[in-house]
């Protein structure tokens, strides 16, 4: 069994959790699992995280506006995440950034969001989580205006691009999307980007690893997703996942 393994990317407050969290939360630490990041999409999701963090000692959150939600916010969001963003364990302001995949909300909204919210950033000196969905182009526009500290969540660029992001000072999150049959550029990315700017994560109860890709996805399974990347990179499986771990715990700035 593997340990030390950190998930730099859940949703845990989502639905599909409602009936078990507590008691798959519980068996983390037996199962290796030594840290989670909750990471919000709206202000009632920064509440769930916050409380979640305060039941487990291994939880830290991220507060954010996820792109899909940009036109429903208050006119005072940035107030209310800055009030979740002083609490001890919010890490990362998080996920914010562009989806041009889905027609959920106005590009120009969206854009106008993630720039305050990485303007907060900034200022608070406090890194961030991004989601990047067909919207490559813009979103690195804005981290080279910014040069956020943080990570580019489930990265589906090229190589090429990921070697850009990586010399803005970002890490690249790499989840089960590695593993699938279809999926060349995240393969590429992660043979190649050095571990040492690489983390691991799931976004859960999205995008399980194959074999148990459609089903519930949990922080459980990150072993598949580090044991299909150690192969490309022909290391110790154990190995990734300490690095990887320290990584994470170095950007969100976890001492324990």
């Amino acid at each position: 069994m593997y340990n030390n393994i950190f998930d730099s990317h859940a949703h845990y407050d989502d639905e599909r959790f409602t009936d078990d969290l507590d008691a798959l939360l519980t068996e983390f630490p037996s199962v290796g699992i030594c840290g989670v990041v909750n990471c919000a999409t709206d202000i009632s999701s920064c509440q769930k995280s916050l409380e979640m963090a305060e039941r487990f000692s291994f939880v830290h959150f991220a507060a954010g506006i996820h792109p899909h939600e940009a036109e429903k916010i208050p006119s005072d969001y940035i107030d209310l995440l800055y009030k979740y963003i002083r609490n001890k364990k919010c890490v990362a302001i998080g996920e914010i950034g562009l989806d041009y995949y889905y027609d959920f909300c106005q590009r120009d909204i969206q854009k106008k969001v993630f720039e305050q919210q990485l303007q907060l950033a900034k200022e608070l000196d406090i890194p961030v989580i991004i989601h990047d969905r067909e919207a490559h182009a813009d979103v690195y526009e804005l981290l080279k205006k910014y040069r956020p500290k943080g990570i580019v969540h489930c990265f589906s660029g090229s190589y090429e691009m990921a070697k850009e992001t990586v010399k803005l000072g970002m890490y690249i999150g790499l989840g089960g999307a590695v593993t699938f049959k279809n999926a060349k550029k995240p393969v590429e990315v992660a043979k190649n980007i050095p571990c040492e700017k690489i983390v691991l994560e799931t976004d859960c109860p999205y995008l399980s690893p194959v074999p148990f890709r459609g089903k519930r996805n949990d922080s459980s399974l990150i072993p598949y997703t580090a044991e299909f990347i150690a192969d490309l990179k022909e290391m110790d499986t154990q190995e990734l996942i300490d690095i990887t771990t320290k990584n994470s715990k170095e950007i969100f700035g976890i001492d324990e």
